[in-house]
């Protein structure tokens, strides 16, 4: 029964589902007195949380947020609040071929404006789903959009996800949002952060304050009141459009008055309209599309520490959980450091280790990350496929030398290009061992040869030169950033080539671009290529890329980020060689998180992902797969295909709570498919996904 209830407020209007007070399987009780409209839900087992939300044009529109003890007095962390948001739209070059897919493009290079998010009619509609309950509370525009503002509470969950949603009708747009909540009393003495180097910063409350930005580790800042304090944070990669560099552009802020809104003190998350000053595309906002403007808050009952401390298990302290029987790999860094090197030691007059270097940023980085196992992508600089015999081969000799020097049993740091000559678009090459060849081969050059000092050395300069030299090493190749940037129209321009059949092509690389705050997932464009590489006839894999042009510990980089499991017990040495790295890789024995979500286990009737099952002759075939996350989660998919058509089966997950793992048992109809695979999605977009298991013809 939907139940209509007129209130003596002007402009005020209460849609709830079912009775009033309202209360769904999420545990949320939604009441409306008097005009005012409160939220009440369990967010942890002797803890909950309250909300008040005021349908008065004429006051703030949040009059308080406490948590209530099982025990004890309730906690004030914030009153008097409004919202802080501000859109600012730019236009999407459509006449690149690019198109909506852009990366090399650069809204804030031509005319574009900031608007302030505009709160209008005030009224209440609730929905419910699963666990979680969402009240929209007022209309919203922004320039040419328009929406509404929705707040969603998670049972057994400290987490509000504040959504400013709004669409527009005009085409091209490209948009960035800033977001928060201010009052002119809010109740706080102290707003506090952790910085880049990882130490805890204090900002003393004062009202006359003006808003700055800061440079934070962990995209969060909270404000602290007397006996408890509320974080704000963005969701962890969803926030953070694609970059080369991932610098850490001042992502939060706090004091009196952002953005010229005369709404007082508050705290929120900003972005940076001109990013790294390379390329900084924005979000996409095709016409007619809802773009979800969002912000988390999270109460907690301690200091401004404890809520930080809280915040930062979403993510696991910006760290890949180690998984046993898994390593963690990721790929494509373009730090220069052999060139690097070269250029310190010419400075120093050194053979030696430079000063500086002993220990590159890049090591501490990606060890603060977790990660087991780095594969590099120097030399992405444009003399290299012209350089000759004797500048390219001490070159690499260094490269070698220093990915063996860096590398211990914490971290495997293993040598890669990105060369990007003689098969179109940019490509990764990997090898399982130390191997020396030149881009350039003459007509009159071997393709093979002795070189004192180096061994055999390969000169390539043609797509057939390039399958021999991989057919010879062992090696692997794929495409570099697929259908973007420099890889436009490929690897489907290639697709019925001969070094793309073999099997010494993996396939392609995933990265979270092109970015669209409508899409409930990330990197869509290249797993709709693994789909279509699948329904080719092709096994090829997908393995997580970076593409990022430098690694420090003070930059932002797990936003950036993401990792590929592999199914490996332990690291390979250096010295050994690290072929099995390179099996797993073409196996398929992996899958790809941003971090949040885990896939521990995935067969389709029986077989992991990477192998053949026997041809489906039943009606019913088992998908099996165990998930672990730290956010709710949303749903996943099974995803297969025909060689013709992709088939999506959704899994319903919205009656999970934070921090959980579950085992999943799928029934499926697959006869006539061809492969089949796995993917998983939270509330704040994050995700992960399998490679696919082939399925044998009848």
């Amino acid at each position: 029964m939907i139940r209509r209830i007129r209130t003596a407020w002007p402009l005020a209007f209460l849609l709830l589902i079912a009775a009033s007070p309202s209360r769904a399987d999420s545990g949320v009780i939604v009441e409306e007195t008097r005009g005012r409209v409160t939220a009440t839900w369990p967010i942890s087992a002797d803890e909950r949380g309250r909300i008040e939300f005021s349908l008065d044009a004429d006051r703030s529109l949040i009059g308080t947020i406490r948590v209530i003890p099982a025990a004890g007095a309730e906690v004030e962390l914030a009153s008097g609040l409004n919202p802080v948001t501000t859109l600012t739209v730019g236009s999407r070059n459509l006449k690149d071929p690019a198109g909506w897919v852009a990366f090399f493009d650069n809204p804030p290079r031509r005319p574009h404006e900031t608007f302030p998010v505009k709160l209008g009619r005030r009224r209440a509609v609730v929905t419910s789903e699963g666990s979680r309950t969402t009240v929209s509370v007022a209309e919203v525009s922004a320039g040419p959009f328009r929406g509404d503002l929705r707040f969603t509470f998670y049972r057994n969950s400290p987490l509000i996800q504040a959504e400013t949603v709004v669409s527009t009708q005009e085409d091209a747009r490209a948009i960035v949002y800033d977001t928060g909540f201010a009052g002119l009393m809010p109740g706080w003495d102290a707003a506090h952060w952790v910085d880049p180097d990882g130490a805890m910063r204090r900002g003393i409350f004062n009202p006359h304050l003006k808003a700055r930005s800061h440079a934070v580790s962990g995209r969060a800042i909270a404000a602290q009141g007397e006996g408890g304090a509320l974080a704000v944070f963005p969701a962890p990669h969803r926030f953070f459009y694609p970059q080369d560099e991932a610098f850490n552009l001042e992502f939060v802020w706090h004091g009196r008055d952002y953005a010229g809104s005369d709404t007082g003190y508050g705290i929120g998350i900003r972005q940076s309209l001109e990013g790294d000053k390379r390329f900084s595309p924005w979000f996409n906002a095709p016409p007619g599309t809802e773009q979800h403007l969002g912000v988390f808050l999270l109460l907690a009952r301690g200091d401004g520490k404890a809520a930080l401390d809280a915040v930062a298990t979403y993510t696991h302290g910006d760290r890949y959980k180690a998984l046993p029987g898994h390593q963690t790999f990721t790929s494509h860094y373009h730090v220069e450091h052999t060139l690097e090197t070269l250029r310190k030691r010419r400075e120093q007059g050194t053979d030696g280790v430079p000063k500086g270097l002993e220990v590159p940023g890049m090591v501490t980085t990606f060890k603060a990350r977790g990660v087991d196992i780095v594969h590099l992508a120097e030399f992405h600089v444009g003399e290299t496929p012209k350089l000759p015999d004797e500048r390219r081969l001490p070159q690499l000799k260094l490269l070698h030398q220093e990915c063996e020097r860096l590398s211990n049993d914490e971290l495997l740091l293993l040598p890669g290009e990105e060369p990007n000559v003689h098969l179109g678009g940019h490509w990764i090459s990997f090898f399982p061992k130390p191997v020396y060849w030149v881009l350039n081969r003459a007509p009159d050059k071997p393709f093979i040869e002795q070189v004192e000092g180096y061994g055999t050395v390969y000169h390539v300069g043609s797509s057939e030169d390039v399958l021999r030299l991989m057919e010879a090493e062992d090696g692997l190749m794929w495409t570099a950033h697929p259908r973007i940037k420099s890889s436009i129209g490929f690897p489907d321009g290639y697709k019925d080539r001969d070094f793309f059949r073999s099997p010494r092509f993996l396939g392609g690389a995933w990265k979270a671009m092109p970015a669209d705050l409508s899409r409930p997932t990330l990197g869509w464009r290249v797993l709709d290529l693994l789909d279509d590489m699948s329904n080719w006839g092709a096994r090829k894999q997908i393995v997580a890329e970076a593409d990022l042009f430098r690694m420090e510990p003070s930059f932002e980089t797990y936003a950036h980020m993401n990792i590929n499991y592999l199914r490996l017990d332990r690291k390979p040495r250096f010295a050994d060689g690290w072929q099995p790295v390179l099996d797993a890789l073409r196996g398929g024995r992996f899958f790809t998180s941003t971090g949040e979500i885990l896939i521990p286990e995935f067969t389709v009737g029986g077989k992991p992902s990477g192998e053949t099952m026997p041809a489906v002759t039943e009606a019913e075939t088992i998908v099996e797969a165990k998930l672990d996350w730290t956010f709710p989660m949303a749903f996943a998919e099974v995803v297969s295909g025909d060689g013709k058509q992709v088939y999506r089966h959704r899994v319903d997950l919205t009656d999970t709570e934070g921090f959980g793992t579950r085992s999943l048992r799928i029934p499926l109809d697959l006869r006539g498919r061809t492969w089949a695979r796995f993917e998983a999605w939270d509330i704040a977009a994050d995700g992960a996904f399998t490679q696919p298991v082939w399925i044998a013809a009848p």
